[in-house]
């Protein structure tokens, strides 16, 4: 189906709003009033800038508190609604959404309503204009989608119809399934957003709080489709109110808004996009550095062996068990799009490299070049690589981060294998704790932490847990982790309150052991500092539960957190802090599928002290 996009969903002026939404791939737009009211440019000729990047203008908005009010009130909105349509004829825009009434001088009378918006719509038509007719869920005296249709039922003119709203409809809990008795003719609009499920006033909710579909907790998808059993036609549009979209380059969320669509119409039942290839686990993570001395001070402790060397490149393999740790001295600029330089200085996830960071992953794939195919239909930029003829063609796509995955089939016969583009150097075999990599935590930029939990989720099929806060010593990390049904692969994305939060939290690679006191143990032994726990926190666990004896005394010893739920047990530590990333030895019991939420606030401040 077509799609479309409201420029309020935006962010910069009204030009740089309709170069992002063509460039996405949108079909047309919405015109804001207010975009039109601010733009230097006239109607005439932001009709022919549309034009000229293939962009239809699909509907104009809003006219307000229109119907139901007093004869001489709705005579002088008949006069500002004469100027709207003749604006609208300039414009190249036949669809005006009227928004019902919020106005103290609206009416609780339907059939005053009715008759009102019949005129209005013949003066409408008399413009070749359409009037779509919203319900506001915070309407004064019309709040409901089927109350909205009843008074356009009532009006009977056939240039007035309905305007469906997603976020109006669900976040009054209203039934979407009465859609299906609307004639899809009379669908004359569909606009869509998600939201998340908090409680707040609606008015709020729906002016700061909208998400692109996908991102919050609306079955969009199921309002989609008794929409499209109704027979409505027209454009799948986006109108989302959001305080952080405002704030965040157009191009970007129009690629996120684009792709919410393709993925909202792939759930649908609509569209062909090539199918999800979930991945079965960690292939490896790549640390950029400028210097592998402090990196190697941390790997060699924790137990791994320097294994291998790439044979072009100043990359350094290094292994424990199945964990897989790529250490890479060579230029540190990322070819991803998004990628700015400030000052000269190469970025990595909207944050300088000024020192070591996690700038990739390796994925285990049962399909890389289906997974890769998944990658480019939803938006997601395909990385070139700069290879010698000999190395191995992998796959790699950007997150929206800039972080870059690697589609990897390790050791597969048949498929191509990033381990032979290495050659082994003598070394002494691992003899640590380690086994794997249990999780990455990704911390975002600050302004793209919903469009990563939807890459994620629709690029690489991975599923998307309930958002967690938690309180940090200067403010509050918003964390939501996406991961595989069984836990092969897990990557918890974390995101602060405001824009200085991206450079104030570093990334970590967290690895799994069977006995994380053991590889604590041989961690110190070996030289290594574990981050140091406030005495506190050990007097809170022995009032909260029950240890072994001297159980907890080791934990105190070590800096061992330690967490409980229903299922399982969970006890973890960290490494200090190496440029922008540290690691984390975590040993899972039982069914215990989390990350230590609760400890969170401990070793934040904990980390906050060291440095």
């Amino acid at each position: 189906m077509r799609t479309s996009i409201a420029t309020v969903s935006l962010s910069g002026p009204l030009t740089e709003k309709l170069t992002a939404a063509a460039r996405a791939g949108f079909d047309g737009v919405e015109i804001f009033e207010n975009d039109l009211l601010a733009s230097p440019l006239t109607p005439e000729e932001i009709r022919a800038r549309c034009a000229d990047l293939g962009l239809s203008i699909d509907l104009y908005q809003p006219m307000r508190d229109i119907e139901a009010v007093p004869a001489e009130e709705f005579a002088r909105n008949l006069r500002r609604a004469r100027a709207k349509f003749a604006l609208m004829n300039r414009l190249g825009a036949d669809t005006v959404l009227v928004c019902s009434s919020v106005s103290p001088l609206a009416e609780d009378d339907d059939a005053l309503a009715a008759e009102q918006l019949a005129r209005l719509a013949g003066l409408a038509q008399d413009f070749g204009i359409r009037v779509a007719y919203e319900a506001l869920a915070w309407g004064r005296h019309v709040s409901t989608y089927d109350h909205a249709w009843h008074i356009v039922e009532t009006a009977g003119h056939p240039a007035l119809g309905t305007c469906l709203d997603s976020f109006h409809i669900l976040s009054r809990g209203s039934d979407p399934k009465g859609i299906e008795d609307i004639p899809g003719e009379k669908i004359f609009f569909l606009q869509l957003a998600d939201a998340p499920l908090p409680a707040m006033d609606v008015l709020q909710w729906s002016r700061h709080h909208r998400r692109f579909p996908g991102q919050g907790g609306f079955d969009v998808a199921g309002l989609l489709r008794h929409v499209l059993r109704a027979g409505y036609d027209g454009p799948l549009s986006l109108e989302v109110f959001n305080d952080v979209f405002r704030q965040a380059e157009a191009g970007p969320t129009a690629v996120d808004a684009r792709r919410s669509l393709l993925l909202l119409q792939e759930e649908a039942g609509l569209g062909a996009l090539p199918a999800p290839v979930v991945p079965t686990g960690v292939a490896f993570a790549e640390l950029v550095t400028p210097d592998a001395e402090p990196v190697s001070a941390l790997l060699g402790p924790l137990g791994f062996a320097r294994t291998a060397r790439h044979r072009g490149k100043p990359v350094e393999l290094w292994e424990q068990g199945e964990a897989r740790v790529l250490v890479n001295t060579g230029p540190a600029a990322l070819p991803h799009a998004r990628l700015r330089s400030r000052g000269g200085t190469p970025m990595s996830g909207g944050t300088p490299i000024d020192g070591t960071t996690l700038a990739a992953v390796g994925l285990e794939s049962p399909d890389p070049a289906a997974a890769a195919r998944r990658a480019e239909a939803l938006l997601a930029p395909v990385l070139p690589r700069r290879r010698a003829a000999e190395d191995a063609p992998l796959d790699a796509v950007a997150a929206p981060d800039g972080t870059e995955l690697f589609l990897c089939a390790t050791d597969r016969p048949g498929l191509p294998n990033w381990r032979a583009d290495f050659e082994d150097v003598p070394h002494t075999p691992a003899a640590g704790a380690v086994v794997r990599i249990d999780h990455l935590s990704l911390t975002q930029p600050w302004h793209h932490f919903d469009e990563a939990v939807l890459f994620h989720r629709g690029v690489l099929g991975l599923d998307a847990q309930e958002s967690v806060d938690v309180a940090d010593p200067y403010g509050l990390l918003r964390s939501r982790a996406v991961t595989t049904a069984d836990g092969g692969v897990r990557i918890p994305l974390t995101v602060g309150a405001a824009p200085a939060d991206d450079t104030a939290h570093a990334r970590h690679i967290a690895l799994a052991t069977d006995d994380v006191v053991a590889a604590a143990r041989r961690f110190v032994a070996a030289g290594g500092s574990l981050l140091p726990i406030p005495a506190n926190y050990y007097d809170d666990l022995a009032a909260r539960f029950e240890f072994t004896d001297g159980e907890l005394e080791t934990y105190r010893e070590l800096g061992i957190l330690y967490d409980r739920d229903t299922r399982g047990e969970f006890r973890h530590c960290y490494t200090r802090t190496v440029g922008r990333v540290f690691f984390e030895l975590v040993q899972r019991d039982g069914g215990y599928q989390g990350y230590g939420a609760a400890n969170a606030p401990v070793r934040l401040a904990a980390q906050h002290a060291v440095r």
